[in-house]
């Protein structure tokens, strides 16, 4: 299951969101993903099973453009380097494209938990 986020909450009242973007901003800049190339659903964790899911039901060409992104961050790791800054990610790319999948998983999985779970009785 995902984890509870309160950015619905804070999006929703503008006074809230103009106070901690900045803050956000700054801590996306200094995770550094970006500088690798990375967009953020890239780090999210394969080990899952909603996950592992979510990935078979990427497009062709978005799969393999996620599979690029980590193997040249593993290069520049590798080499103890960063992107050019013309090639990092910029905040206007860094798009979800794994989670909605992994949330529509998810849901179906629950789904499937909560019909599989039914006991039915029989009356006589």
């Amino acid at each position: 299951m995902s984890a509870y986020s309160l950015a619905p909450f804070i999006l929703r009242r503008p006074w809230l969101a103009k106070m901690v973007m900045p803050a956000a901003n700054w801590y996306a800049g200094a995770a550094g993903y970006r500088k690798l190339g990375l967009r953020y659903d890239d780090l999210i964790e394969e080990e899952r099973e909603s996950t592992q899911l979510a990935l078979k039901r990427l497009s062709a060409k978005e799969a393999y453009e996620r599979v690029y992104r980590i193997r040249r961050s593993i290069q520049c790791s590798y080499q103890h380097k960063l992107l050019p800054k013309d090639q990092w990610t910029k905040p206007e790319e860094d798009v979800p494209y794994l989670r909605p999948i992994i949330e529509q998983v998810e849901a179906e999985l629950a789904e499937k938990d909560a019909l599989d779970s039914m006991s039915v009785i029989k009356k006589h």
